[in-house]
């Protein structure tokens, strides 16, 4: 039953996207994913639908082909697969293929991506070791497909959450590290460290160093701005610290594991100084933000809940208004992202450094 409800959309998908660029077939491509699933409702009326800035032609990866995937060298033998939306990494070696995250999204397109690499360099086509980047479902969910006998690794820390999880489309891994493990298939080599929490508890750094690239997920997104909330990180001040860790490798390139496009160091440059940027202007509308209006708003009612919301969505948008001002046309999404990003970070400033605001000691 399950292949006869899925296989259907798969296939409408690929032909859905077939001959569009990147920035055309994203929007699209939502659309379809989001109400075309069976047992949901209609999708929206598209032209209810708030309108955004346009993405820079910077920001946009390479067209899809017309199974609505990309897969390109990175150098040599070591090659990337996007959808648009998320990023794998592949090596391939005379002793099978070594590939680096399953997102559900590029899904089957995959093994269609390997093999078509494979068929060309000559090298063996088979899955032999999936690495984990860490456990979230959104990019390791297609690890089923790939069988019961390839070799999955990741941190310590992934297999406990994953035999949490018990989710089949995620099985645990069998080969884990807590501090730094060595890939040797083939004659290639991974290393694979963990520098703590960040986005998540158990995200590790997968650096190819005969390539001169660095893979991590979630932490770098070249040429966008972080997704919502600074990319639903659970340890905020652990994740923008990460980003010093990324930008510390001796990498040229980089795989973040979402969109269309692969960074050069440049991004990483770009998107530090946007955290800066906006770490600032929260601290300083934090300061500048006077809370009495909602305090006499909703404070006799016993609303609570509503003194907080309002106040500080009131300082998240102040700060983020600057922000997504400097940084329209340069980073995509600004516009849609920041207020949102703001708020975490507020939200972190209060909580994990103690600056509480109105919310502070009673004099």
């Amino acid at each position: 039953m399950a292949t006869k409800s899925t296989e259907p959309h798969r296939s409408s998908r690929r032909t859905f996207l077939k001959g569009t660029t990147v920035a055309a077939a994203a929007p699209a491509a939502a659309a379809l994913l989001a109400g075309a699933l069976p047992g949901t409702a209609a999708a929206a009326d598209a032209s209810a639908l708030p309108d955004y800035a346009p993405v820079p032609s910077a920001s946009v990866g390479p067209a899809l082909n017309a199974d609505g995937y990309f897969v390109g060298p990175i150098t040599r033998n070591l090659y990337w697969v996007t959808d648009s939306y998320y990023q794998a990494m592949f090596l391939t070696t005379r002793e099978g293929v070594v590939l680096v995250d399953a997102p559900p999204t590029i899904g089957h397109s995959l093994l269609r991506a390997i093999e078509q690499v494979t068929r060309a360099n000559g090298m063996p086509g088979k899955v032999t070791h999936l690495v984990y980047s860490h456990s979230h479902a959104d990019h390791i969910g297609a690890s089923v497909i790939l069988g019961k006998d390839v070799v999955r690794i990741g941190h310590t820390e992934t297999r406990r959450l994953l035999r949490l999880d018990r989710d089949p489309n995620r099985p645990a891994p069998t080969v884990t590290f807590d501090d730094r493990y060595v890939l040797k298939v083939g004659g290639e080599r991974l290393e694979l460290a963990y520098h703590g929490p960040n986005h998540s508890p158990d995200n590790i750094f997968i650096h190819a160093p005969d390539h001169a690239t660095l893979m991590v997920v979630d932490v770098l997104y070249p040429g966008w701005v972080p997704f919502q909330n600074l990319a639903v990180s659970q340890d905020i001040p652990a994740w923008v610290k990460a980003q010093d860790v990324a930008m510390d490798y001796p990498w040229q390139t980089l795989v973040g594991g979402h969109l269309g496009r692969l960074g050069v160091r440049a991004d990483g440059d770009t998107q530090r100084q946007y955290m800066a940027d906006l770490d600032a202007s929260v601290r300083k509308a934090s300061s500048t933000v006077d809370p009495t209006p909602y305090f006499q708003k909703y404070g006799p009612s016993g609303n609570s809940w509503a003194v907080f919301k309002t106040y500080l969505e009131a300082v998240a948008q102040q700060a983020a208004d600057p922000v997504i001002a400097k940084y329209s046309g340069s980073l995509a999404a600004a516009d849609v992202f920041t207020a949102d990003n703001a708020f975490a970070l507020l939200e972190s400033l209060r909580i994990d450094a103690g600056q509480l605001g109105p919310f502070g000691i009673r004099p």
